[in-house]
């Protein structure tokens, strides 16, 4: 089908660097012709609290994989309803907005725009057009702030921004045609992500039987009085994490978290995704600290273990450089006799019983001494390293698909990024393939279904990544 697509016959100029020439028929309004802002406060705290994804537009925050930090109180609080578009201030350039399906509570800070009558039919393509990456371009011009992680749009700046129109017929065929594609697109995303996910499990079950038993499968065994461990290598001592490596508790004492005064320094600033994000090493960050964000947080040694105890409790990844970490993450210098790579290989296997030991509460944290408590069976140092050297190996051969299914996932990405721009900024004319299209899909998606057509394929947080409670508490 997509080889089908060509240009309009015809197009104009529309005097805006990020949209170019456009279609002769279409119409460019700016936004305060197509919308009005809408804020409406709670007045119980009780509706449901909303959050906007970077990957998923504005969803429930029950349904967001990251514990958020929650106020005591929501009363004052901005509300939304289906239809309404909600910008994250903040984000905005970083596609933290789109049109809502749910009625909800959101930030105060958070803008809230409602089509004026006549145009209501237009919101799905909003949606896709307000998303796309050359919107991008118009948002982060209009935001204004110091730094980059903390540049805001304002309600005037965004009712001035550009929004090029095509008839409502037009828009149902682009939005019928973007549905479409991304049914494909994210269906080809689950086929790789599970053939990926059974790879992981290929791997991880190597790692599991080289560090809880070790290499020689007909070594004498005694038990080892861990429930979850069972029996060991004869020769193995069984020990106490707190009795085989350092544990350093990461801090972040200021609040609110978020204080711009914090950020945009010299010293990287490690949380809880970049670990998740890892493959073993952490080698890039997203955020940084001052000074003054440096006094309030700790930092941890380049070659500490580092593990997560709150939100994604219980990945772990190896700093490849000195940086501060907030009070979510914990750092392990691994003590004489303890080969660091074998010890992110035994948390790795043992992240269920870390998960076991978390509270069951609201934030489900670990603590350093529920950690430091836990026993794990340790080979001598040369037999550390052995079963290191041949966990990598093996590990070696599974990583090759593992690789390649994420190189065509990112490319299937990358691809769909760049059609839908196309697309909804008037590139490729897809007018012609109405009646294709509908005997593919059928009956048409809401835009609830557009957006949440299977999980997001990375863990955004574009409100604030580490707004959780003291990991202690």
């Amino acid at each position: 089908m997509t080889s089908d697509l060509c240009p309009y016959p015809e197009y104009k100029e529309s005097g805006l660097p990020w949209l170019g020439k456009v279609p002769t028929h279409w119409d460019v309004h700016r936004a305060k012709y197509l919308f009005r802002c809408i804020d409406v406060r709670s007045t119980t705290g009780f509706e449901e609290l909303l959050s906007v994804s970077a990957e998923r537009g504005v969803v429930p925050r029950s349904s967001m994989k990251v514990t958020m930090f929650k106020a005591e109180s929501y009363i004052g609080h901005k509300l939304c309803w289906p239809n309404d578009l909600v910008i994250n201030s903040l984000w905005a350039w970083a596609r933290g907005l789109g049109f809502t399906k749910h009625h909800g509570i959101i930030s105060s800070a958070y803008g809230v725009y409602r089509l004026r009558p006549g145009f209501e039919r237009y919101a799905d393509f909003i949606n896709h057009l307000v998303r796309s990456a050359a919107f991008h371009w118009e948002l982060r011009v209009r935001s204004r702030g110091v730094w980059t992680s903390r540049l805001q749009i304002t309600d005037d700046a965004f009712l001035g921004t550009a929004i090029p129109l095509p008839s409502p017929e037009e828009s149902d065929a682009i939005v019928r045609f973007v549905t479409l594609m991304d049914s494909r697109v994210n269906r080809f995303i689950r086929n790789r992500l599970r053939h990926i996910e059974v790879l992981n499990e290929q791997k991880q079950a190597v790692i599991n039987q080289a560090v809880t038993r070790g290499l020689d499968p007909n070594v004498r065994l005694k038990p080892s009085g861990i429930e979850w461990l069972g029996d060991i290598a004869a020769h193995w001592e069984v020990r106490r994490i707190k009795n085989i490596a350092k544990i350093i508790r990461g801090k972040f004492s200021h609040r609110p978290r978020n204080d711009p005064n914090l950020y945009d320094g010299d010293f990287p600033f490690i949380q809880t995704g970049d670990v998740a994000r890892a493959s073993k090493y952490i080698t890039k960050y997203k955020q940084t600290l001052n000074k003054k964000g440096y006094a309030v947080s700790k930092e941890f040694p380049k070659g500490a273990l580092t593990m997560t105890i709150a939100a994604n409790i219980g990945d772990v990844a190896i700093l490849d450089f000195t940086a501060c970490f907030p009070d979510s993450i914990v750092g392990f210098v691994p003590k004489k006799g303890i080969f660091l790579d074998f010890l992110f290989y035994l948390f790795s296997a043992m992240k269920k019983e870390f998960l076991k030991i978390a509270p069951v509460n609201t934030q489900g944290n670990l603590n350093i001494e529920r950690i430091g408590s836990m026993s794990v069976a340790v080979p001598d140092y040369e037999t550390q390293q052995c079963i290191v050297a041949t966990i990598e190996s093996e590990s070696k051969i599974i990583n090759g698909p593992i690789s390649r299914n994420q190189q065509e996932i990112d490319l299937i990405q990358e691809y769909r990024t760049r059609l839908i721009t196309d697309v909804v900024t008037g590139k490729v004319d897809v007018r012609h393939l109405s009646a294709e299209i509908e005997e593919e899909l059928g009956e048409p998606l809401g835009l609830d279904e557009i957006i949440d057509d299977g999980e997001p394929l990375e863990d955004e947080e574009p409100e604030s990544d580490e707004e959780v409670k003291d990991a202690d508490d």
